[in-house]
């Protein structure tokens, strides 16, 4: 088979950094647009890509594109392209669609333009009038953007940001994906302490010793694709094996967390548990006021709390407050905060060095960032 156009979706403002982990993994083509970026690769990267993958939602291939005025048009377009080649006879091909500034706009019409098109391309390879639909998924999306028709196959299924080992959770979240984007916009290393004060079910904690241990995040999940014969189990099996020959268990690490909440500390512990890092991060039940920072150099990730989010805006408030009170006393550390609030800086009690428009699901946020220097450089001595 010809080389594969695939690609990865992410939320928007995050292209470039799955870019840079495309190119990390050894994907140097790539191509970025709004909420995608655009890559080559073969059934192997298809594996590979969805294990690795840390800040992306999905793996997708790209099965054609092209112009659509019309339902005729997008019928055409559609029943031209080679869905047997990936779809067996008992395969499930649920449509799935969307629609911007583009003549067709009903978005269920198109879904059913497409499927009525898939069915009779099948029905060509098949020579059935009835398809069961009860073999693996294979998941058709239609995305109609300025008239452009891009028609793409699912390969993960759930997002990437399920990585596994969270199964309780604390309210309102952060997304796994969202958590290992930001601390690959900070310039935290392994070798520097992390710390987060609001930590709530322990994303950024667990996600930056899977970091620093080059943990694939999904060694310990399931995806669509595997379910599909035309992707050998020899291929998964290869990237998996690639991926635990990666991971550098013996790196030490000094990360902590610490909530307000004891409920919190315990789902984060649970999932720290479940990651296998129960060893290596240390959860605490303390208020911000108390956090316990240790060590020099350090970073401080954290999405602190907001009104909407803590249900009280002035507890919201002040707990920014003491943040900025605690991290005027640590020089020598850099602090990355995620926060919706227009007045974060404010209450922080002084202007970010850099700002970053972030969207946490529909929510408009910034990535607040206070560089401190970076760790003195350290020449291996040689006898």
């Amino acid at each position: 088979m010809n080389t594969l156009q695939l690609i990865a979706t992410c939320p928007m403002g995050f292209e470039a950094v799955v870019a840079r982990e495309l190119k990390e993994l050894g994907y140097t083509e790539t191509r970025t647009e709004n909420g995608r970026v655009l890559f080559e690769g073969d059934f192997g990267d298809i594996c590979r890509t969805n294990l690795w993958l840390r800040t992306a939602d999905r793996v997708l291939i790209k099965m054609g594109e092209f112009k659509a005025l019309t339902f005729d048009e997008l019928f055409e377009g559609v029943k031209a392209l080679n869905w047997p080649d990936w779809i067996p006879a008992d395969g499930e091909f649920p449509v799935e669609g969307k629609s911007y500034k583009s003549q067709l706009s009903s978005v269920p019409a198109c879904q059913g333009i497409v499927k009525k098109a898939v069915v009779e391309k099948m029905k060509q390879k098949y020579h059935t009038e009835w398809f069961p639909e009860d073999g693996g998924r294979y998941v058709i999306e239609v995305a109609l953007r300025n008239d452009i028709a891009t028609l793409t196959l699912d390969t993960t299924g759930p997002s990437l940001h399920k990585r596994g080992y969270r199964q309780l959770v604390t309210e309102a979240p952060l997304k796994e994906t969202m958590a290992a984007a930001i601390i690959l916009l900070s310039r935290w290393r392994p070798e520097r302490p992390l710390y987060d004060p609001f930590c709530g079910s322990g994303t950024f904690a667990i996600e930056a010793a899977m970091i620093g241990w080059n943990i694939a995040p999904g060694l310990r999940r399931k995806f669509t694709a595997e379910q599909w014969p035309i992707i050998s189990n020899d291929l998964w099996d290869d990237a998996q094996d690639e991926a635990f020959d990666a991971v550098k268990d013996d790196i030490p690490l000094q990360i902590s967390g610490s909530d307000i909440d004891p409920e919190a500390i315990e789902v984060a512990q649970a999932a720290a548990a479940k990651a296998g890092l129960a060893k290596e991060i240390d959860f605490h039940c303390l208020p911000a006021v108390k956090a316990d920072i240790r060590g020099d150099y350090g970073c401080l990730i954290t999405n602190p709390p907001y009104g909407e989010r803590l249900g009280d805006e002035r507890e919201a408030e002040k707990a920014v407050r003491q943040l900025g009170n605690i991290m005027r006393e640590l020089p020598s550390w850099s602090v990355f905060a995620l926060s919706p609030d227009k007045s974060f800086e404010h209450h922080y009690g002084r202007p970010a060095q850099k700002k970053r428009k972030l969207f946490n699901g529909r929510i408009e946020c910034n990535l607040y960032q206070y560089l401190g220097p970076l760790p003195p450089f350290k020449k291996d001595i040689k006898e």
